[in-house]
């Protein structure tokens, strides 16, 4: 029983992740010939406006989802590892306040630090790179799980409160640009940034990969595993690397993206009944892409009946998934 489900769920992926990639490079307002597409991949021409279009619009955007996807899957699902919480996410320890914050610094003083997209990229990262290192600083002093989990959302509660007062004290061209970035995007990563994106994005996954065996003897319990020789610690500053990587480049590059983090994790789990972290890592790195691009790819379409903010669909599908989460757990 357990090898045919694995086989299900391989053979699943195997086609429905192609087909999502390829539903999410062809939605938008215009058509796109397939030899346009095989062309800016391989045979790329930059005075042909119809491949340009596609290669730094439509391909950015559908990579730039399936690393956004996977990269916040994968930090939720070390955060539920590492808390034992199946509602802990990637943003729980402040690391998108931090970015917020920073981000509502630059738009809402005005201040202007080379292009708009660099500057608020710029800022994102350094906000959440800041407010990861604080973080991990303080996961040395505090002894259980619990202590920083309660630290993290302190420190999103202060940060929150700087960004609203700067939001009463700003103009409203600043207010709505500070509003469009917290409602996520993924159409803000041109094709050359991609390159970054990704590495960035792989370093988080290797040291994910690095920590899996620990991971397995880590969901026994801090106790437990204190006992079997894992050094609490240091795992836990590893896993807060990690995250700190992943949602953090995500949340430079794209804006705060809501429950991807949560969700996906949950669902994996309950496809596969494992503690397998090799299984589970591989396995959310899939989901989450898959995800992402099939939500990104309705609002595509939706886009000329209305346009929703990837922020809000998200939300839309995961907030009541969480709930049934709650509710089997409560059964």
């Amino acid at each position: 029983m357990k090898y045919r489900i694995w086989f299900l769920i391989a053979i699943t992926l195997s086609v429905a992740l192609p087909l999502a990639l390829w539903l999410h490079a062809s939605s938008g307002d215009t058509a796109v010939p397939f030899q346009v597409m095989i062309d800016s991949l391989w045979n790329y021409n930059p005075n042909n406006v119809d491949e340009v279009i596609f290669r730094e619009f439509r391909l950015s955007r559908t990579l730039t989802a399936m690393l956004a996807g996977s990269a916040l899957a994968l930090s939720g699902m070390l955060m539920q590892t590492l808390f034992q919480n199946p509602l802990a996410g990637p943003y729980i320890l402040g690391i998108n306040s931090g970015a917020s914050l920073f981000v509502a610094l630059l738009l809402l003083s005005g201040i202007s630090i080379g292009g708009a997209q660099i500057g608020i990229v710029g800022s994102a990262l350094l906000g959440a790179l800041l407010s990861s290192a604080f973080m991990i600083f303080l996961s040395g002093f505090l002894r259980n799980q619990i202590s920083l989990l309660l630290a993290g959302m302190m420190f999103g509660s202060f940060t929150s409160a700087i960004v609203a007062i700067l939001q009463q004290v700003s103009g409203a061209e600043a207010l709505k640009a500070f509003t469009m970035w917290s409602m996520g995007t993924l159409q803000q990563v041109s094709f050359n940034e991609l390159s970054i994106f990704s590495l960035v994005v792989i370093c988080g996954i290797l040291i994910s990969l690095f920590m899996a065996k620990y991971l397995n003897v880590l969901v026994l319990g801090e106790k437990p595993a204190r006992l079997l020789g894992v050094n609490i610690l240091r795992t836990r500053v590893l896993v807060l690397l990690a995250v700190s990587i992943l949602a953090g480049v995500t949340t430079a590059f794209c804006g705060p993206i809501a429950f991807v983090g949560m969700a996906v994790p949950n669902l994996t789990r309950l496809l596969v009944k494992t503690q397998q972290h090799h299984l589970l890592i591989s396995l959310n790195l899939l989901f989450g892409a898959l995800f992402l691009l099939l939500s990104d790819a309705l609002i595509l379409q939706c886009s000329e009946i209305i346009p929703i903010p990837l922020n809000a669909f998200t939300s839309l599908i995961g907030a009541p998934f969480i709930l049934l989460i709650l509710l089997r757990r409560v059964r």
